[in-house]
């Protein structure tokens, strides 16, 4: 592994010398838009992975995503190769069709110390509620950012995470009561403790999500990447273009219906994304991805 062969991959070619916020951010915005958040693996034939060596192997040198256990496990090695305070810690992602957290930890993020003051850094949440910067770890203040306002709240140790999206605007009608256009305007992503915690805490988990038919991973082809001005996003045979804040506190969501042969030729288009094996594309739960 080379850290060199990584900036490579995410086609950086900023200074990296010097330990600070401006660097990190540089750093975490080109991975967010340089690698996907994916798990077609799973619709491959495929065992995700979670060992740095084949996580490594799987992002940089096959130019593929991965989801946040893979996103986040090469994230924590890049910044601490580079000497940032760097810890990995896990968290619950909430369910919107559930109104509840998830009762296991689920999520993989990282806490990296700068200055005295801590800040979340999150490469591998994905669609609308990927942070485009790390965030201060300060409870109650808004952290607006071009995706939308992101805050933390604590209560006893426990964070959660929130993000305040803007209004949703689709000029295709025939999708204007999809799921994937939620309404609500304050939507709650995910619950932490700042426990440090190991890869291993989170193949059991990795296990579930690869294989039971109640896992979103399971019922959906998931695979999407943020742009300067928004993301793509392929889930199953839709194809979404999000441009945020296009007019005054409104995003532009546009959807397209693609045909098997047009989800692969999209995946090299707009992902940069070569699978070895075929895709079955899935999207067969009612779960909202936006």
């Amino acid at each position: 592994m080379n850290i060199t062969e990584y900036f490579t991959r995410i086609s950086y070619n900023g200074s990296y010398k010097t330990l600070d916020l401006e660097t990190l951010t540089a750093i975490f915005q080109h991975h967010i838009r340089a690698v996907p958040f994916e798990n077609l693996s799973i619709h491959c034939g495929e065992t995700i992975e979670l060992d740095l060596e084949p996580v490594y192997d799987k992002i940089v040198r096959k130019k593929r995503g991965g989801w946040c256990m893979e996103n986040n496990h090469l994230l924590s090695w890049v910044l601490k190769t580079l000497g940032y305070d760097t810890t990995i810690i896990g968290a619950k992602v909430y369910s919107p069709e559930e109104n509840a957290y998830n009762h296991h930890i689920n999520h993989l993020l990282l806490k990296v110390v700068l200055d005295g003051k801590a800040y979340i850094v999150d490469g591998g949440f994905g669609m609308v509620y990927q942070m485009w910067q790390p965030m201060e770890l300060i409870s109650g203040k808004d952290q607006p950012q071009v995706p939308g306002i992101f805050r933390f709240m604590e209560d006893n140790g426990i964070w959660y995470l929130e993000k305040i999206k803007r209004k949703q605007y689709n000029p295709n009608q025939s999708f204007s009561n999809s799921n994937d256009l939620e309404k609500n305007a304050c939507r709650k992503i995910y619950l932490f403790t700042l426990e440090p915690r190991e890869i291993e805490d989170f193949r059991l988990q990795s296990v579930y999500l690869q294989t039971s038919p109640d896992s979103l991973f399971v019922t959906k082809s998931i695979c999407s990447l943020q742009t300067t001005d928004g993301l793509w996003a392929l889930v199953g045979w839709k194809l979404t273009k999000v441009k945020y804040n296009y007019k005054e506190n409104m995003d532009l969501v546009e959807f397209t219906t693609l045909t098997d042969e047009e989800v692969e030729k999209t995946l090299k288009d707009k992902f940069r994304v070569m699978l070895d094996h075929k895709l079955i594309p899935v999207n067969s739960s009612r779960w909202s991805m936006f």
